[in-house]
This record gives C-alpha cells, structure tokens and sequence, in this order.
C-alpha cells in the first residue's frame, strides 16, 4: 500500500520559516519524481515545487522561487521542503504526491500575525 504522510506545519509569523517532510513507503522512491503542492479552500490545487529522481533536478511554481527548497532524501524515502520568508499568501494545505499519481493527506501552514 502506497502511503505519502505528510508533517511540519504550523502556524509562524509572516518572514518565518518551517521545514515540511513527507514520508513514503509502499513504492519504489528512488523510480520517481516528488512533488509538493498546496490548496485553499475553494481553489485549485497548484503545484509548488518538483524534484526529480534523477540528477535531483528541481522545479519552482514562480511564487515561491528563491523563497523555497524541495529536497529528497533517498536513503529515508522522505521528500522535504524547506520554506524561509513566509508570507501570508503561503497559507494552505500541503501535499507530496509521487509521479504515480498518489497524494498524502496533507499538513496545514498557517502564515499570519
């Protein structure tokens, strides 16, 4: 069974900083590209930032390039991002999904005063 979990958020104040993880297990990590993405209620579900498996290539949605780092660890099956200069606007659900299409449940980042 392919599980994605996800932990690390919080609440922190704009220009703060957390680190998400998502474990996974149930499928071959090292065969695919990891993915972070985020929701609020009402919209859709986009895309923030990619890694791929091989030469550990990276992908940034505009609005969080220079301000985010995706990162894997292959040896712990677990896909990290690292997130500095907070803002408002980062607040949302945070997914990692894999490149097979499965989704975790999510963690919740609250950016606010």
């Amino acid at each position: 069974e392919v599980q994605l979990v996800e932990s690390g958020g919080d609440l922190v104040q704009p220009g703060g900083s957390l680190r998400l993880s998502c474990a996974a297990s149930g499928f071959t990590f090292t065969r695919y590209a990891m993915s972070w993405s985020r929701q609020v209620p009402g919209k859709d579900r986009d895309l923030v930032a990619t890694i791929f498996n091989t030469r550990m290539t990276t992908r940034y949605a505009p609005s969080v390039k220079g301000r985010f780092t995706i990162s894997r660890d292959n040896a712990k099956n677990t896909v990290y991002l690292q997130m500095n200069s907070l803002k408002p606007e980062d607040t949302a659900v945070y997914y990692c999904s894999n490149g097979a299409g499965d989704w975790g449940q999510g963690t919740q980042v609250t950016v606010s005063s």
